[in-house]
């Protein structure tokens, strides 16, 4: 049996908070549902005291997002902004005609059933990525810290583990974040932890670990950020994270009954985004011109101008995951207004799981894996991990 305090039993911890597996769950113990607040005054950001489930958030980052200062100057700043005029859309998984001998892993999953009927208010969303040089410039604004540049807190990670497990040494809880890489092709598809590896000094600053010259990845997105980190950024630039149902709506653009934001054309045609051709998780062959992320605005927007919005990186939302969600949406019969998701987090592969939903999918997706670039596939992330292919993008209100 391996010693505790190796490095491959942490990292099959922190895979097992990060990296949320594909099954189904089941019932998340009638989690209630939550609407958007009322709208006050020019304030866009929701504060901390009015998180939902605010419960399970670490007070520590919560304390520390209520005191990052709301830039003036961002505050009034429409600027990168597509105005998206609100409406009622029908939300969760589709399968057009022509689609019925996809793999499986192509196709709308539990979790995306059933469709239910949700209308969001018109709201501001960005048309791009937040990228590394706008968060540059927050951090040298606020002096902020990122979750993966501080060492592990693991009063924190017990509450995600079975009761008693052991502490990991502490030279195993330094700073630091899961890197993608390649593998041959012997590996099998089994276990996450074969391509993904925990990087001590990996960060927003230097996503796999290794020093770059941030001055040349100005117009990428920022990645190894998480939700607390997206909430503190919004907080300074007075935004929001996007409710998962604005996600959807925006990501469809228009657009009813489609499997992708451009339409029914099959992923297989690579103008539409940056995704993995090849297969995963052994290569990517790179045909859409990029085998890692991408620059932003490197493809076509969609129908609502909204650029990178299925691809690149995958992209958190405000809301808690519960794979029965939709189930309980569906079950009130009437029409969701502003969804703010559950109140709880459910997952019953690993009930001590705190997870957020993040959407859109990443330069790592394929139809062979998750097909994450799909209108409405969810997935799942732990509030406090940040990983390389994983970013954001923020939305205001419309106030008018």
């Amino acid at each position: 049996m391996k010693n505790i305090n190796t490095p491959s039993l942490l990292l099959v911890i922190i895979l097992l908070l990060q990296l949320s597996n594909c099954k189904d769950s089941s019932k998340s113990k009638d989690a209630k549902i939550v609407t958007v607040p009322p709208k006050t005054g020019n304030i866009y950001c929701i504060p901390p005291d009015q998180f939902v489930g605010k419960q399970f958030l670490d007070k520590k980052w919560l304390h520390i997002i209520d005191s990052i200062p709301t830039s003036q100057e961002k505050n009034n700043d429409f600027n990168g902004m597509v105005h998206i005029k609100g409406g009622t859309f029908s939300m969760g998984g589709d399968l057009p005609e022509g689609f019925e001998n996809m793999p499986n892993t192509a196709l709308a999953q539990p979790d995306e059933f059933p469709k239910h009927p949700v209308k969001v208010s018109s709201f501001y969303m960005d048309e791009h990525e937040v990228t590394i040089g706008e968060f540059l410039e927050f951090v040298k604004a606020t002096n902020y810290k990122t979750v993966g540049e501080h060492d592990i807190d693991w009063e924190e990670l017990k509450k995600q583990v079975a009761p008693g497990t052991p502490k990991p040494h502490d030279s195993i809880l330094k700073a630091g974040a899961l890197v993608f890489h390649f593998v041959d092709k012997s590996v099998k598809k089994d276990n996450l932890a074969n391509w993904w590896t925990f990087t001590k000094g990996a960060n927003w600053k230097q996503p796999q670990g290794k020093s770059i010259n941030l001055q040349d990845y100005l117009n990428y997105p920022v990645t190894q950020v998480s939700w607390y980190d997206a909430m503190a950024y919004a907080k300074w630039v007075g935004k929001r994270l996007p409710t998962e149902a604005e996600y959807e709506y925006a990501m469809r653009g228009g657009a009813h009954n489609t499997m992708y934001p451009w339409g029914n054309d099959k992923v297989s045609n690579l103008k539409y985004g940056n995704f993995l051709q090849g297969d995963f998780p052994y290569s990517n062959t790179g045909e859409d011109g990029f085998t890692e992320v991408a620059p932003v605005k490197s493809f076509p927007p969609n129908a609502y101008g909204l650029y990178d919005i299925a691809g690149n990186v995958w992209e958190w939302t405000y809301d808690w995951y519960a794979a029965d969600y939709y189930q309980q949406l569906k079950d009130k019969s009437e029409v969701a207004i502003n969804p703010l998701g559950p109140d709880k987090t459910y997952e019953v592969y690993n009930q001590n799981a705190i997870n957020k939903v993040v959407r859109g999918g990443s330069f790592l997706c394929n139809d062979s894996w998750c097909s994450g670039y799909r209108n409405a596939r969810r997935m799942r992330l732990s509030p406090d991990s940040g990983m390389q292919h994983v970013g954001f993008r923020l939305v205001r209100d419309d106030l008018n």
